[in-house]
């Protein structure tokens, strides 16, 4: 990481100090997760089973105080089963709502690639609008709203892959991976009697968190940063090997993410190396590559590394200026 010269905010270093009491050797997952959480922005996780994905999100959950919720999503679960339904009560003869599991604070939505295109757009409208629609009803979501949606890249039988259209609603793509050998002998060691989760107490509140979501929003962004995040953003449409560049939605998905990681450390204004650093995780699920460097076997991840080496840096103005 190139913040090692910066202290972290301290509320927020309380939370990933209580995180790393049970996730083990990913803090870089584990401070990109709250990136997206302080920005007001959603996270998609791919990565095998077992790794740790769905501890993160209860982790993350309980650190907060935050009511969590999950939805393991199937081939035949409904719309409905996302949002609710209204029930009829013949007592009261009316039709109650019973909320369904995207009405909590933090939502982990497991496996989203099995359960049909209907069922995803369910979840995707409320992580877009910030409500949902049950039965020609407008249902406000709770505050904070953060989903965390996980898939598997190895097996894609019986799976609906997300489209493009929709990954571009995940402020950040991210992966886990496998622990190294050190790593998993201190996770043995943490669960070998009482899960480490089990005594995890809440370290900062619901309106804490609200609050560093405001003064997320409030950090700033010199002009010569928003002409590097659009340089950035802008090169990728030009770049022979990409067929679909980033939108101007991916432009201000990079400087919200850009903005909640200054805040994480301590600084209320963005530095070139803020924007560099996130760039890696919102920008590569945002590109469509070539046929032609799909089977060269290039990926978005190196054509974004690439962007970032040869785009311009822009350097301090003198105040006097």
């Amino acid at each position: 990481m190139s913040q090692s010269s910066f202290m972290l905010n301290s509320k927020i270093a309380e939370v990933i100090k209580n995180i790393n009491k049970v996730i083990v050797g990913k803090e870089d997952a584990v401070i990109l997760s709250m990136v997206a959480l302080l920005a007001k922005g959603h996270v998609l996780l791919e990565d095998v089973p077992g790794v740790g994905k769905t501890m993160l999100v209860r982790t993350l959950a309980k650190s907060m105080n935050c009511e969590f919720r999950r939805i393991q999503f199937t081939p035949d679960l409904l719309p409905s089963d996302v949002t609710g339904v209204s029930i009829y009560n013949p007592k009261t003869t009316e039709f109650e709502f019973r909320p369904g599991p995207i009405l909590g604070n933090i939502v982990l939505a497991d496996e989203i690639n099995r359960t049909s295109p209907k069922t995803q757009s369910s979840l995707l409208e409320g992580m877009e609008e910030a409500n949902i629609t049950v039965d020609g009803r407008t249902v406000p979501l709770k505050h904070p709203f953060f989903v965390m949606a996980t898939q598997n890249p190895i097996e894609y039988e019986g799976t609906y892959p997300l489209p493009e259209a929709q990954l571009d609603r995940f402020l950040l793509k991210l992966k886990m991976g496998y622990p190294s050998y050190q790593e998993e002998m201190e996770m043995l060691a943490r669960t070998s009697g009482t899960h480490p989760i089990d005594s995890l107490d809440p370290v900062m509140t619901l309106e804490e968190l609200a609050q560093a979501q405001e003064s997320v929003r409030g950090v700033y962004v010199d002009r010569t940063i928003e002409q590097y995040i659009v340089s950035l953003t802008s090169a990728t449409r030009e770049h022979p090997d990409v067929y679909l560049g980033v939108s101007p939605r991916g432009s201000m998905a990079l400087m919200k993410a850009a903005k909640a990681y200054a805040y994480i450390y301590d600084r209320d204004y963005i530095v070139p190396d803020d924007v560099q650093y996130v760039a890696r995780f919102v920008l590569p699920h945002r590109l469509i590559m070539t046929s032609e460097a799909n089977f060269e076997g290039k990926t978005a991840e190196e054509v974004i590394e690439e962007l970032i080496e040869r785009t311009n840096v822009p350097v301090q103005r003198n105040v006097s200026e």
